[in-house]
């Protein structure tokens, strides 16, 4: 199946229904499947065919959905940015994605005409709410009414996304994800989670590859989405009681907000069944913290850009095991490895590789980093992992983030786990920095819940009445927040650097 049929399949499946909200506006399936033509005869006009890349960056908006089920129609490639980017890095992907044209809003158009500036070829500039001009193209007006086919030629097999991993360790990858790893991942995980009609929330970045599946799930289930903008904390609680929400997906730091907000109480909640959490670790003490609050279930589970995005979840019906990412969802399959690729028991900690419909077949044009990650059909995630006897995966961490002190491996979110569950913190991480003695040693950096007066020497014996003396962190480093990217994870290549200014004495 392509994505173009995710649209035609609702509307004849479930008839025309309002599908998506927008602060005051609402736009039926139908209105969606109108727009999303006309805009594709639009960028077939300007010159986009089969194979060109378009690039999308703005905030949420219904846009941006229209947009995504255009550029399919059109044959054509989304690159979805993150309009949180700096314009160097805009500058980059527009540049190695070859983009044809650029879709945006006045909120980021100065930070994009900015990238732009420099490029060979100069892509076409669309913006969604400025009028035309001679430097841009308004996004209504270049939709055109034909009833001509658009997407001859373009097979399941085609690539439909090539989405740009965040970066944090380097220039950013592009993932390329095709017709096939796109569908066949929203209906796996749509069957896994025995996903039901209703409204959801739309409160991940659509240029997510977790806020994209999330949208292509609410195609297959018949369901409503009501897409933010921002995480506005009011208005999430407002639009649970409006409609009813039953369950939406989201990322540990929008738990950790809405279990903050003093203004919870104001709302009915009582509709919530379920929250899904992905894209970064969920803190034990988090998981229980919002289940007795809100008696709603969070199902954690665990994807990557790679794999389209989603591997593993809980669901209903099935034990939850806190600290575990669930289990692989239809059509999936995992395993754990040693350095040479062989696989380890049950219980031991090894590099968790995936196996599916849903893999990426490799990097835009980087034909080196597809063939380290990318091995006899398996995906080698990076992530170490262990899988216990009932078949769930537990991530120990980044294979990149393991610490090596004296040694011995340390994973920090051992320690982090710990110091999540302390009264006086409201969230920690822990990086390794270069040590003369231990060779790493580690920081815990944390940040204190309002009001709070704990100490470093405090959080440090707490540590050691918890953890074997090798995982204890030799410094706390107290922070005002922790930095994070676009979808809530922690930038840990940034704490290190802070960590690694602190002198550790001997």
């Amino acid at each position: 199946m392509k994505l173009k049929e995710l649209l035609e399949t609702n509307i004849s499946n479930f008839g025309e229904y309002p599908f998506l909200f927008f602060k005051e506006k609402s736009y039926t399936n139908v209105e969606t499947k109108q727009f999303a033509d006309q805009f594709a005869h639009g960028l077939r006009k300007l010159g986009i065919n089969k194979g060109d890349r378009v690039m999308i960056c703005m905030p949420n908006c219904p846009e941006v959905l229209f947009s995504y089920q255009a550029i399919t129609r059109a044959g054509a490639i989304i690159v979805p940015v993150m309009f949180t980017l700096h314009p160097k890095e805009l500058h980059y992907i527009a540049e190695k994605s070859g983009a044809k044209a650029v879709i945006t809003s006045s909120y980021v158009l100065a930070n994009v005409e900015k990238s732009l500036e420099g490029l060979v070829s100069k892509p076409e500039l669309i913006v969604v709410d400025q009028p035309s001009s001679s430097q841009v193209k308004n996004f209504y007006e270049v939709m055109v009414q034909d009833n001509g086919s658009l997407d001859e030629g373009v097979t399941e097999e085609d690539t439909a996304v090539i989405l740009y991993t965040s970066g944090t360790t380097g220039n950013p990858k592009g993932v390329l994800l095709t017709h096939k790893n796109l569908f066949s991942n929203a209906e796996n995980s749509a069957k896994h989670n025995e996903t039901e009609r209703g409204t959801t929330l739309g409160v991940l970045p659509l240029a997510h590859v977790y806020g994209l599946t999330v949208s292509n799930v609410c195609y297959l289930t018949g369901s409503s989405i009501v897409v933010f903008s921002s995480f506005d904390i009011k208005e999430v609680f407002k639009a649970i009681e409006t409609y009813k929400v039953r369950t939406f997906s989201a990322v540990p730091a929008m738990i950790h907000a809405m279990l903050s907000f003093p203004g919870a109480d104001q709302y009915d909640t009582s509709s919530l069944e379920s929250v899904g959490s992905g894209s970064a670790p969920l803190p034990v003490a988090l998981l229980h913290a919002f289940e007795q609050r809100f008696g709603a279930k969070v199902y954690e589970g665990y994807g990557l850009s790679e794999a389209a995005p989603v591997v593993t979840a809980h669901r209903k019906g099935i034990e939850i095991k806190p600290g575990s990412v669930g289990i692989p969802i239809p059509g999936v399959e995992v395993m754990v490895v040693n350095e040479e690729g062989e696989e380890l028991p049950t219980g031991e900690v090894g590099e968790l590789i995936v196996r599916g419909d849903n893999v990426t077949p490799g990097y835009y044009q980087n034909l080196e980093e597809s063939s380290r990650v990318l091995r006899s059909g398996w995906l080698f995630t990076g992530d170490m992992a262990r899988i216990d006897d009932e078949g769930y995966v537990y991530i120990v961490d980044r294979k990149k983030d393991l610490i090596i002190r004296g040694g011995f491996n340390v994973y920090p979110r051992d320690i982090e786990e710990i110091l999540n569950g302390h009264e006086q913190v409201f969230e920690a991480a822990v990086v390794g920095v270069p040590d003369e003695r231990m060779g790493e040693e580690m920081v815990a950096c944390v940040v204190k819940k309002p009001g709070s007066e704990v100490t470093e020497e405090e959080l440090i014996r707490y540590c050691q009445d918890h953890l074997a003396k090798n995982k204890t962190p030799r410094r706390i480093v107290f922070l005002e927040a922790l930095p994070r990217n676009g979808v809530g994870k922690i930038l840990k290549t940034h704490l290190r650097q802070t960590a690694s200014e602190i002198v550790i004495k001997p």
